[in-house]
């Protein structure tokens, strides 16, 4: 496969240390694993945002080191369906981690909570909002901008076009809404909406790449997730799936993947960082150019 350069100038975001965007090649791919998500083992109450937090702690713990060692820096996803809980949840991630968080509620209510939060202790500078999406309402444009934060994911949703092009058709809505809300630096999630999608997905981001210069990436675990009979066959044939849906966005210069639960770190960080050191070897040798960071999945997935 010809790697390749996209002729827009590519945007470089840093996020609370964490840097996202560029060339194919240039930086590593940024992870995005969730902690909190619903019904997950470490709750002891889920509404009331109690949970184990040994358990909790491990699962970060152990995603640092594997992020460390593949050279993938991460976004850690702070998920939550019950606004009254969200304060507890972001509070724990935030003392716990050095990087950027997302906040990523279910609903409209546990969002404008969690920008609230965030705004109220003066974390909105770590703070990746998830998600922007068409249709979004006023309180929570108005939410965000209050909290002052200034990252966030754009969700190309858009149900009476689920195709490549009406994700396009909604992407200059979007960026409207993410000025009038206060953001400055923009992930575009090009939106996996059924089985098939991680072709049209990462065309997408291509797309996206080429015609804006915006970091783009998408969660496109979550086709597989979806399909039910690959979720009843071999554990190794649904690693295998989840894995190629990961990696085929970055051949395509996805910036991020949103790669699903925590738990699942140590197979999804190997198999991007070994797409990530594949596609910097392959971009050098072609137009000479070298990643920004010695800490890239060229110069240590091998060593792993």
């Amino acid at each position: 496969m010809r790697m390749f350069r996209f002729k827009q100038e590519q945007k470089i975001f840093d996020i609370a240390g964490v840097k996202v965007g560029g060339q194919p090649g240039q930086l590593p791919t940024v992870m995005i694993g969730s902690i909190f998500y619903g019904k997950q083992k470490i709750f002891e109450d889920e509404k009331a945002g109690v949970f184990s937090k040994e358990k909790a702690e491990d699962l970060l713990n152990k995603e640092r080191e594997i992020s460390d060692k593949t050279g993938n820096p991460r976004i850690v996803d702070v998920c939550c369906t019950w606004p009254q809980a969200f304060g507890k949840l972001i509070e724990f991630v935030a003392d716990r981690i050095d990087g950027p968080l997302a906040i990523d509620g279910t609903t409209e209510e546990a969002r404008i909570a969690g920008a609230r939060y965030v705004g109220e202790v003066g974390l909105s500078g770590r703070v990746v909002y998830n998600s922007i999406m068409p249709h979004i309402k006023e309180a929570e444009i108005n939410a965000i901008r209050e909290a002052r934060i200034k990252s966030a994911v754009l969700l190309t949703y858009n149900a009476k076009n689920p195709t490549i092009a009406g994700r396009m058709q909604v992407l200059d809505e979007l960026l409207a809404l993410a000025s009038k809300a206060g953001i400055e630096k923009i992930l575009v999630d090009t939106t996996v909406l059924d089985i098939p999608d991680p072709g049209p997905v990462s065309k997408a981001i291509y797309l996206v790449k080429e015609k804006y210069g915006l970091p783009a990436g998408a969660g496109t675990h979550n086709a597989v997730q979806r399909w039910n009979k690959m979720r009843k066959m071999d554990k190794t044939l649904f690693s295998i799936a989840s894995s190629v849906a990961d990696v085929l966005p970055i051949l395509m210069g996805a910036n991020f993947v949103i790669y699903g639960p925590i738990d699942n770190a140590s197979n999804a960080y190997f198999h991007c960082a070994l797409a990530d050191a594949y596609v910097a070897y392959s971009i050098r040798q072609e137009f000479g150019t070298r990643p920004l960071t010695s800490n890239h999945p060229l110069y240590k997935i091998f060593k792993i």
